[in-house]
């Protein structure tokens, strides 16, 4: 049998380490992947995430020539918008704004790439339905600290997840890795998880 190429996380989210280790896999480096990460003008937001989980991978791949780099992106999506990390108390205002009772998509995106191979993408839809979210709630939100680093303001695995009355689709995709399609990924590369 031949031996398992390690694997290389091209990104520095811990939630990305988690979800990961809660599959049994434990990548043998993490390198962030330095890339544009705006949008372009029009751009649908499955193609955003799909693009973005392929930059990553391969701004990496030169780094790592000798294993399999994973590649991983998120955006939410409301009304053809799609909403990164907020810059300000103001951006995450208007984000929730437009969040409160109401459905928004959370699209999640992952890649696996090794040099000298065309690599493989996939992503997901999932919909997230947020319950009314006053003033109040969400200045103590901000307060937190916890929206600051998180696209669309808020983290389904933390104190963000008391705004959630519905979810369809996939949890760790809104969390920020889609784990089916990874170990689909992972399982046609070779890739052991379960580890």
């Amino acid at each position: 049998m031949a031996d398992v190429l390690p694997l290389c996380l091209a990104s520095q989210s811990p939630r990305r380490l988690e979800l990961l280790a809660s599959i049994g896999v434990t990548p043998a480096l993490v390198c962030a992947a330095d890339i544009d990460e705006r949008p372009q003008c029009g751009e649908a937001p499955a193609n955003y995430v799909a693009r973005m989980a392929l930059g990553k991978a391969q701004a990496v791949v030169g780094q790592y020539p000798h294993g399999w780099v994973l590649g991983a992106d998120t955006a939410i999506a409301l009304d053809g918008q799609i909403f990164g990390k907020p810059a300000s108390k103001a951006a995450f205002d208007a984000m929730f704004e437009q969040f409160s009772q109401r459905w928004h998509s959370v699209f999640s995106a992952v890649t696996l790439a090794r040099a000298g191979q065309l690599p493989r993408t996939l992503w997901v839809e999932s919909r997230v339905h947020f319950g009314r979210v006053g003033t109040a709630q969400r200045d103590a939100y901000w307060a937190t600290g916890e929206p600051v680093d998180k696209a669309g303001g808020y983290a389904i695995q933390g104190r963000g997840a008391v705004f959630i009355e519905r979810l369809e689709g996939s949890y760790s995709a809104v969390v920020g890795l889609p784990l089916f399609e990874t170990a689909q990924l992972l399982n046609d590369a070779g890739v052991g998880y379960w580890q």
